[in-house]
This record gives structure tokens, C-alpha cells and sequence, in this order.
């Protein structure tokens, strides 16, 4: 059990784990039951596990590195069973204005790689691809509305 934690622990020190991670790997090296609960105790009282810091550091470096959308990131850790309030509090790493810029950015970009296509074609396809990456519908379509105001 105590090499179990020594690797769980090293593990965990790499980067930032969710406890659905550690539960994997729990399972990887032969735990079960309440060994699995009491490594998952001694990770947490370490300091080596802390589901509010994983969701921050997880929606900050998908924004960043893949440019997702908040809505695209709140279902990846709901996935990995994030409580909500993470989910929240890794949300709000997020500044709004380079939020803002960085939709603005990607929607530019796919509506002027889309010039052959027929204008609501162009439009309908660059707001397909930015809920595909997760932004919102509202500001999705402001943002194309504002890029075909400039092209008019």
C-alpha cells in the first residue's frame, strides 16, 4: 500500500489529476474498495489532489492551448466528474476580454477562409464551427454579425 501512494503520489506531482484520474490508476496498480477511498484521502491531505485546482488549471490551458469555448470546457469536466462549483471556479480563470478576443479571432478566421461560399452559407458555417469549439450561441453570432457588417 505505501509504494502504492509513493507512485500515486509521483503520479499526482507530474501534473494536475481529478480524483476520476487517480481512481484509474488506483485500478492500474491492482487497488481496490477501500484502498482506493484511503489513497484518495491521503492524496487530498497531501495536497497532492485538489479538485478545484485541477478544473482551474484544465479550462485555463484548453483556452489557451486549443482556443475551447466555456461551454465545451464545462462538459469535459463534467465528464471527469467535476462538481459543479469547480467547474465554476475553473471558468472564471478565464479573462473575459481575452475570451472575447480570442472568439473574435477564430470567427474571423474560418468566415474569411469561407470567401467562395454564398454569404448566410459563410455564416452559417463559421457559426457551426465556433460551437463546435464550445462558445456560446449568443456571442458566436454577435461576433459574425460584426465581421459581416466590416464586409459590407
Amino acid at each position: 500500500m505505501e509504494a502504492d501512494i509513493l507512485k500515486l503520489r509521483y503520479y499526482c506531482a507530474y501534473q494536475e489529476r481529478c480524483h476520476a484520474e487517480v481512481r484509474e490508476k488506483c485500478w492500474e496498480l491492482g487497488l481496490r474498495g477501500e484502498d482506493i477511498e484511503n489513497a484518495i484521502a491521503h492524496l487530498v491531505e497531501d495536497g497532492f489532489l485538489n479538485e478545484e485546482r485541477y478544473a482551474k488549471a484544465y479550462a485555463g490551458g484548453k483556452f489557451r492551448m486549443q482556443q475551447w469555448g466555456r461551454k465545451k470546457i464545462s462538459m469535459m469536466l463534467k465528464q471527469k466528474q467535476i462538481s459543479d462549483y469547480c467547474i465554476r471556479k475553473g471558468l472564471a480563470e478565464i479573462n473575459e476580454e481575452d475570451y472575447m478576443q480570442t472568439l473574435q479571432q477564430l470567427a474571423e478566421k474560418k468566415y474569411h477562409s469561407l470567401r467562395s461560399e454564398q454569404y448566410l452559407k459563410r455564416q452559417y458555417k463559421t457559426l457551426q464551427y465556433l460551437l463546435q469549439r464550445g462558445f456560446e450561441q449568443e456571442l458566436a453570432r454577435a461576433a459574425i454579425e460584426q465581421i459581416a457588417k466590416k464586409g459590407e
